[in-house]
């Protein structure tokens, strides 16, 4: 889920009140988000470089705040507020409109036909008359930058340029060139690179580098020029320093190059509909003309607002609560989307919904009843069992187990299902067969290498996370009788085919001659022990533990 950090004395001033932390917690838990950590930036530099200063009463307090990852437009305060303060009733949900320029006077976009071999897609807004602050400006930066980390998936699908329009000059053309043939100043610097040579110039930048495997391989980069054949970008990589912006500019040209079209129609809407509020005419965005080279013409952004019908009936049983026509409307409406109710021809109540471009998450009426159930508030939904609910008898019996071995003084603990391959096998003093565990191909992180061949890695390193609790001495083998009391299976002679027996066993994990195995009707299903000190010293375990491990499938 990302995270977005944000000024908490900003954030209250654009909310119009401020909140203690507990209040903004619930506001936050009501819309679905939440107050993740509470920090400052000194704080998050001192981490960062293991400093171990004394934080000072005047630093700024930073929210960070946890969201959807489908929710592109809360990624900056900006679309942060807009939601909270239409969630609670402050502010209507705003209209976005395209400003009325004459086609002869549109900025145009000239895709040319050799982009199709590395990145086909190109989409343009502008926003005229906007007014920035550094407050604003950071965040219209940072909002690119989390763009890109997310729906964007690291520039591979979409990057995004902004440019001060005021420097450059139309119609622009989207090319694709041999990299020797690229030629321009890329921001922050003062000398001109060829594309080729900016390659390897940015190998060594701890930001850019990640991006370059992107094209540097391709026999062409994709290019941006300005009429004057001025490089306004090198996509995914870098923009140029000619057209960069300012706290100056006033007009803003966007440019998103993509292998999704989808997805940089997307974003492109999100960096617009944030920050056309601060534009000379709020919520009115500049179309621009993209021209295709077989001659077909497309107009972006699209901000229109597209229905969706919803029958009511399926909202309220979904949520499980009866509402009225009027309340979910209210309800969808503190949720950003417009919505008004209709009768069909057999009488049947339907709920209109009205998805602005905002919300690129709604896409089916389910989005919608989750709509409703957040601004209802899931703890104000009563519990019930559903009728066509039953549960799974491994589940049942699981469940009679659980409460039995708690009311025993056990406490039950949830581990995962990947493990380190180390803990799996030569920390317990196994060795891989190569046949037993299910090897994770492109693990993550060294802890989760595995699928665990047993409980008893995560169970020692609970333990050994909890050496410092008081530690109760259990007795195994009295629980293996008394589960299997509850169960009804008696205890038998060696060999007997009708009840459950133990046996002398030889695993690796446990001490010779203090461990057993537990048949059951002629099969294994278990085994009990002590475990053996070398296990519990792989551990750091400094107590003697015993350990049980039963397959509850067996009694079905």
């Amino acid at each position: 889920m990302p995270t977005v950090s944000v000024g908490r004395d900003r954030l209250f001033e654009a909310l119009g009140r401020t909140y203690e932390q507990e209040e903004f917690e619930e506001l936050c838990f009501e819309f679905g988000i939440e107050l993740d950590d509470v920090t400052t930036e000194k704080e998050i530099m001192r981490k960062e470089k293991h400093l171990e200063e004394e934080a000072s009463a005047n630093e700024e307090v930073i929210y960070k705040i946890e969201v959807p990852a489908n929710r592109y437009d809360l990624l900056c305060l900006e679309g942060l507020v807009q939601a909270l303060r239409i969630f609670k009733k402050a502010d209507q949900i705003p209209t976005y409109t395209l400003a009325d320029v004459s086609k002869e006077s549109m900025l145009k976009m000239h895709v040319k036909p050799e982009t199709s071999l590395i990145r086909p897609f190109v989409v343009c807004a502008v926003l005229r008359g906007i007014t920035f602050d550094e407050s604003r400006y950071n965040s219209f930066i940072d909002l690119q930058d989390r763009l890109h980390q997310n729906i964007c998936r690291r520039r591979t699908l979409v990057a995004i340029g902004t440019h001060d329009l005021d420097t450059i000059q139309g119609p622009f053309t989207y090319e694709a060139l041999p990299p020797s043939d690229i030629n321009f100043v890329p921001l922050k610097q003062v000398k001109k690179f060829r594309a080729d040579e900016l390659m390897e110039f940015y190998k060594s930048d701890l930001k850019l580098k990640k991006f370059l495997h992107i094209i540097e391989n391709s026999s062409v980069f994709p290019v941006i020029y300005d009429h004057n054949r001025t490089v306004l970008s090198l996509p995914p990589i870098i923009n140029g320093a000619h057209s960069a912006i300012t706290l100056k500019t006033k007009n803003v040209f966007i440019e998103c190059t993509a292998t999704d079209l989808t997805k940089a129609k997307i974003v492109l809407n999100t960096m617009v509909t944030m920050f056309s509020m601060y534009c000379e005419r709020k919520f009115e965005v500049e179309p621009v003309e993209v021209v295709y080279p077989d001659g077909k013409s497309c107009l972006y952004p699209d901000l229109s607002v597209y229905s969706m019908e919803v029958p009511l009936s399926y909202i309220t049983d979904t949520v499980g609560v009866s509402l009225g026509a009027d309340e979910v409307t209210s309800l969808l409406n503190r949720m950003q989307l417009h919505a008004k109710q209709s009768l069909s021809e057999d009488k049947e109540c339907k709920i209109i919904v009205s998805v602005p471009p905002t919300r690129s998450d709604v896409l089916h009426p389910c989005d919608v009843v989750e709509d409703v159930g957040i601004a209802y508030g899931y703890n104000n939904v009563p519990r019930r069992k559903l009728a066509s609910l039953k549960p799974l008898p491994l589940n049942q019996l699981s469940d009679l187990i659980r409460l039995e071995i708690a009311m025993n003084g056990f406490t039950e603990i949830l581990t995962w299902i990947l493990c380190s391959y180390k803990e799996n096998f030569s920390m317990l003093n196994r060795k891989d067969d190569k046949s037993t565990a299910v090897i994770i191909g492109n693990p993550r992180s060294a802890d989760f290498e595995v699928v665990r061949t047993s409980l008893m890695p995560g169970a020692l390193k609970t333990v050994a996370h909890n050496k410092d609790h008081p530690k109760p001495i259990k007795l195994i083998h009295c629980l293996v009788d008394r589960i299997m009391e509850i169960i009804g299976c008696p205890f038998v002679a060696v060999g007997d085919d009708t009840g459950y027996y133990i046996k002398l066993s030889n695993e690796p994990e446990f001490l010779p001659g203090r461990q057993a195995s537990i048949i059951y009707r002629g099969k294994h299903i278990g085994t009990f022990g002590i475990v053996h000190p070398e296990i519990l010293n792989n551990f750091d375990i400094s107590d003697p533990c015993s350990f049980l491990e039963l397959n509850m499938e067996s009694f079905l």
